[in-house]
C-alpha cells in the first residue's frame, strides 16, 4: 500500500486495557501491510504502544517532536526517522504533511487540539486527506455528538459531517485505509 498513517493519540500512560490493545493491534497492522506511521514522536502512552508496535511488526516510523516535549515526556528510541522541530505549531504541520491518511485513537487535549485543526484545515480545502475517529470502547461518542449539534444549530453546513468518518474497530480502519 506505501501509504503514511498519521496517529494523532494520547501520551498518557494511564490507560485502560482497551485502549492499549487497540494501539497495538493499530500497529501490528500498520506494520505487517507495509504501511508507514507518522506520529507525535513520543514513547508515552498509546504514542508508545502504537510506534513500538509497528515497528515490531517491520514498519517504518516517523516521529516529529519538540525539544521541549522531548525534554517533558521523552523521545521513542529507534524510530526510522525523529525529527525535532522549532514549535507544536511546525511540528502539527510536519505530521500533516507527511500523513496520507489520519487515524485518530482516544486522547486528551492534546489530541483534540490536533483532530479540530486537521478537520478544519480540510474544511478550508487546505488538504483532501481522509480523517478517521477511531471510537474504541465509545470514547468518542460525546465528540460525535458534540459536532452533530454543532451542525444542527447551524455553526457547520450538513456535508460538514462528511468531513470526518468514524469507526469502531481496528479492522474496519485497515479495510478503510485498503480502499483509499
Amino acid at each position: 500500500m506505501g501509504k503514511n498513517v498519521c496517529v494523532y493519540c494520547g501520551a498518557s500512560e494511564q490507560l485502560d486495557e482497551v485502549y492499549k490493545n487497540a494501539a497495538i493491534e493499530l500497529g501490528r497492522l500498520i506494520g505487517k501491510n507495509s504501511l508507514g506511521l507518522v506520529y507525535g514522536g513520543g514513547r508515552l502512552g498509546l504514542m508508545g504502544i502504537v510506534a513500538s508496535a509497528v515497528l515490531e511488526n517491520g514498519g517504518e516510523v516517523i516521529g516529529f517532536t519538540t525539544e521541549h516535549l522531548d525534554e517533558r515526556e521523552g523521545a521513542h528510541s529507534g524510530l526510522t526517522e525523529l525529527h525535532i522541530v522549532d514549535s507544536m505549531h511546525t511540528r502539527k504541520l510536519k505530521m500533516s504533511e507527511s500523513g496520507d491518511v489520519f487515524v485518530i485513537l482516544p486522547g486528551g487535549f492534546g489530541t483534540l487540539d490536533e483532530l479540530f485543526e486537521i478537520i478544519t484545515w480540510r474544511q478550508l480545502n487546505l488538504h483532501q486527506k481522509p480523517i478517521i475517529i477511531l471510537n474504541i470502547n465509545g470514547y468518542w461518542d460525546p465528540l460525535v455528538s458534540l459536532i452533530k449539534q454543532v451542525i444542527q444549530h447551524k455553526f457547520a453546513r450538513p456535508e460538514h459531517e462528511k468531513l470526518i468518518t468514524v469507526l469502531n474497530t481496528v479492522d474496519e480502519v485497515l479495510e478503510f485505509i485498503k480502499d483509499l
